[in-house]
């Protein structure tokens, strides 16, 4: 199995938005990602995107562009992505405070992580918790 170098993660959840300026938007403002890089194309569609929160990455785009993915992805449901937070409380706040839908406030699981459930703007789920599987590496 092939491993990454420099820390860098090796699975990058990866989607597709009719609005993607809009999707970084809140995923930024509201739920704690960083910019990491945008590609926009001529007419201002997003090529490529990468936000990282922790040592953890996804990748976004807009949809229709063309091209294989964006022609796999045409008709595929939403995501559903668990993201590792350390302070459950304070980012459910943010996502409220930025009017984020919110479809579980933080709950204590039975198998010990702290988590919420919230939506993005072209309902997506968002899973933010405190549980971080061992991996192995």
């Amino acid at each position: 199995m092939a491993g990454t170098s420099g820390g860098r993660p090796s699975i990058y959840p990866t989607l597709l938005y009719a609005d993607a300026k809009a999707a970084i938007r809140q995923l930024t403002e509201a739920l704690g990602f960083t910019e990491l890089s945008v590609y926009e194309g001529e007419d201002g569609s997003v090529l490529h995107a990468e936000l990282v929160q922790g040592n953890g990455a996804v990748m976004v785009g807009s949809k229709g562009r063309g091209g294989v993915f964006d022609t796999a992805m045409k008709d595929s449901g939403t995501t559903g992505v668990y993201v590792v937070v350390d302070d459950v409380d304070a980012h459910h706040r943010r996502a409220v405070d930025h009017g984020t839908e919110i479809l579980m406030p933080p709950t204590d699981q039975d198998y010990g992580s702290r988590d919420y459930m919230a939506r993005d703007i072209e309902g997506n789920v968002w899973s933010f918790g405190t549980y971080a599987p061992e991996t192995g590496s």
